[in-house]
């Protein structure tokens, strides 16, 4: 399967959104990721719904929601309303993460499951197969342009063993730290999805850029 890219908004110039969006609008891109920080799960703030239901209006990619918040759940229609392709929840940040997955299923949204660098994989095994896709975090959550945490590619070969086992049809998606040369690492251990923030908004040419990581 050809890489999966799905660049991060919260590298983007938000002086010039609607720009940026269209930018992506024209590349090869295959989402828009949108990661959603409370101050509370994580030490900081990014967006909330009013931003990205003005990307809903502009963007022509599926929309990828991570909600790095406590009691996701609560926000599972606005992000519905928002026309999303994945509702994407930490399993650290959900009292009843099984309940969980199956609202958002229900409510016609792919579930997700995210897992910060300190959480192991093996925490996934009572719900590998009611996950769409599981998103392993490569930094720790709360702030772009952090260093890639070198342990990540050991987890995603451990995740892709579990999926192998379980006879799942579960994605493999990485997020943080991402560029050219650990996208590269990260796809020979077996990862479907990169996602990348400054890589991608803080280069000369982004549309380039993702073509680049397209052909990892």
């Amino acid at each position: 399967m050809q890489t999966m890219i799905a660049p991060s908004v919260l590298a983007a110039d938000f002086g010039h959104l609607a720009d940026e969006i269209e930018t992506i609008n024209r590349s090869e891109a295959d989402w828009i990721h949108l990661d959603v920080m409370d101050g509370v799960f994580v030490p900081n703030l990014s967006f909330g719904f009013p931003v990205m239901e003005a990307i809903a209006k502009i963007t022509t990619k599926p929309l990828d929601v991570h909600l790095m918040v406590v009691e996701p759940e609560k926000f599972l229609p606005r992000v519905k309303d928002l026309g999303a392709m994945f509702m994407n929840v930490h399993l650290e940040a959900c009292r009843h993460l099984h309940r969980t997955l199956q609202s958002i299923r229900e409510a016609g949204i792919r579930p997700a499951v995210t897992l910060n660098p300190a959480t192991p994989v093996e925490l996934l095994t009572e719900v590998i197969n009611d996950v769409d896709m599981v998103l392993l975090m490569s930094v720790n959550p709360g702030f772009g342009g952090q260093p890639f945490i070198e342990h990540t590619t050991a987890k995603v070969r451990q995740l892709r063993k579990l999926i192998t086992e379980s006879g799942a049809k579960t994605l493999i998606e990485v997020d943080g730290g991402i560029n050219l040369v650990t996208g590269a690492e990260l796809r020979r251990a077996g990862a479907d999805v990169l996602v990348s923030g400054s890589a991608i908004f803080h280069s000369p040419d982004p549309i380039d850029m993702i073509h680049r990581f397209k052909a990892l």
